[in-house]
């Protein structure tokens, strides 16, 4: 019998510990700033990538979902908060279509890692992180003109992002099965 149908307050408990752990987390990862060039580098989109790859679709979403309410009700969650604002102001700022994109990565991880197992999982990454890109530098079109968008919202980050999209995907697969049973364990 499962703890789930065992004791269903304990594991609704254990859900919501588990995700506020991954909101720590990716919190964590975005306040960390590794000194790189051309911009210093957070360990964010690794960490959203590792967090929907080990966790899957549910997880993920909750966990992403959990970190951008938290950071929509003016938490300072995000990368450069709160000296560059908080809550909406912030997610409504240049980097929204970013945040976003985390969301719709750990929407396609997930299902991609349910679906396929945590291998073949992994291989979505670098679509993830295309998505992220994607919608990042569509919402920034609004602060910054189109002969710059490039240069200003891919350019940059893009060498640091592929080695977290790699990062990321070996934490996935080299994770310990107990670990991911231990996160899956708590939908």
């Amino acid at each position: 019998m499962s703890q789930a149908i065992a004791n269903p307050q304990q594991s609704a408990i254990g859900n919501v510990a588990t995700v506020a752990l991954a909101v720590g987390f990716i919190t964590l990862s975005a306040k960390i700033s590794i000194p790189f060039w051309p911009v210093p580098m957070t360990m964010q989109v690794a960490t959203i990538l590792l967090v929907a790859g080990l966790g899957g679709l549910r997880f993920g979403v909750a966990s992403v979902g959990a970190y951008l309410a938290a950071g929509a009700a003016g938490l300072p969650v995000f990368a450069g908060t709160p000296e560059k604002g908080v809550g909406l102001v912030y997610m409504f700022g240049p980097t929204g279509g970013y945040l976003f994109g985390f969301l719709v990565a750990a929407i396609l991880v997930g299902w991609a890692t349910d679906r396929f197992g945590r291998r073949l999982g992994s291989l979505s990454m670098p679509l993830g992180l295309a998505l992220i890109y994607a919608l990042g530098v569509a919402w920034l079109a609004q602060f910054v003109p189109n002969d710059k968008l490039f240069a200003f919202g891919i350019a940059p980050f893009l060498f640091g992002d592929l080695c977290k999209v790699a990062l990321a995907a070996f934490l996935v697969i080299a994770a310990p099965a107990t670990l991911t049973r231990w996160v899956r364990g708590r939908d």
